[in-house]
């Protein structure tokens, strides 16, 4: 059992809906073990900053239902140098700070790490970003939530591409990961999925359009990952317009409002897991770790493993989007 009399927490990265449930869920744990707590304002730069308030049950009420995250986040340049993260750590040993929680994706968790292998400082991550990308867990705090925010749109937009008997091209998050993309799609019955993991053939898609306009279907929605090989989606609707074609193509990109609004219940329940986890992974002397859930237990990756490793696509959830579009 490490004795530990105070920890850190910031946000760090992409923000994602369920990431103050976390905030909430690691305060409250850290105080039923007497625990002190502060949080570090804008990620790393705050550490870098020495940018720390103290929390308290409070600090916590009422943020369960929240979006985005009341530490904030911001990038940091300061803190990809050893100077930089030396400072840090000076700063955490002056406030008589014992352990340190990150909240974020990739990148979080590899900065993370390089901190906890130059100062041996105890670190625990947990998952979150929309994307869903990062090998060791099932499922990241925030995606849940994202999924919902799309296909609410998407069945909106699906309303017009009917009654105008248009085909919509609709750019989803997913710069280097189609997992938005494809279980969307799939949810929302779009005609077609184009996802950075597997390759884009536009001829085929414009043939199935065409086929589409033969059997007396005049409307489908195309998801696509802004990571697809082909481009986003205005660069796909400029590919595909070459081909000619008798489909009048349209293009919404959803943005950001993917990473907005208020978490779903899964998320709300997931980051309340994940953020008990990880106090009481630091009790037990666990460092250098994220808190996943695989198969609905918790479990403990290495930030070695989780960064170096990266989530494959199920050939499974492709095999359904060619069935159910048949």
């Amino acid at each position: 059992m490490a004795i530990i009399k105070k920890i850190a927490i910031l946000t760090s990265g992409g923000d994602a809906p369920g990431m103050n449930a976390a905030i909430r869920a690691v305060v409250r744990r850290a105080i039923k073990e007497d625990i002190k707590v502060v949080g570090v304002m804008r990620g790393y730069e705050g550490l870098v900053n020495g940018d720390f308030i103290p929390m308290f049950s409070k600090s916590v009420s009422s943020i369960i239902q929240l979006g985005g995250t009341i530490l904030k986040t911001a990038r940091s340049k300061s803190f990809t140098t050893a100077e930089g993260r030396k400072v840090a750590y000076n700063n955490l040993i002056e406030n008589e700070i014992d352990a340190l929680v990150v909240i974020g994706g990739d990148g979080t968790f590899k900065g993370a790490r390089i901190f906890t292998e130059e100062f041996n400082f105890p670190t625990v991550g947990i998952p979150g970003t929309i994307d869903n990308d990062l090998y060791g867990t099932d499922m990241t705090i925030g995606y849940d939530t994202a999924l919902n925010t799309v296909i609410e749109a998407v069945d909106k937009i699906r309303d017009t591409a009917a009654s105008h008997e248009r085909v919509f091209l609709i750019e989803v998050m997913g710069r280097d990961a189609g997992f938005i993309a494809l279980r969307a799609g799939i949810a929302c019955g779009a005609e077609d999925i184009l996802i950075p993991e597997t390759p884009s053939d536009l001829q085929a898609l414009h043939q199935k359009l065409t086929k589409y306009i033969e059997t007396k279907k005049t409307s489908s929605i195309i998801l696509v990952a802004e990571g697809d090989e082909e481009g986003g989606a205005f660069e796909i609707k400029e590919k595909m317009e070459k081909f000619g074609g008798e489909y009048e193509l349209k293009v919404t990109v959803l943005g950001h409002i993917q990473r907005g609004g208020s978490p779903s219940a899964y998320d709300r329940y997931l980051a309340s897991r994940l953020g008990v986890a990880a106090v009481e992974a630091l009790i037990d002397d666990q460092r250098s770790i994220m808190i996943g859930m695989i198969n609905r237990e918790v479990v403990h990756v290495p930030f070695n493993k989780t960064t170096k490793h990266h989530k494959t696509i199920d050939q499974r959830m492709l095999d359904i989007v060619d069935i159910l579009n048949a």
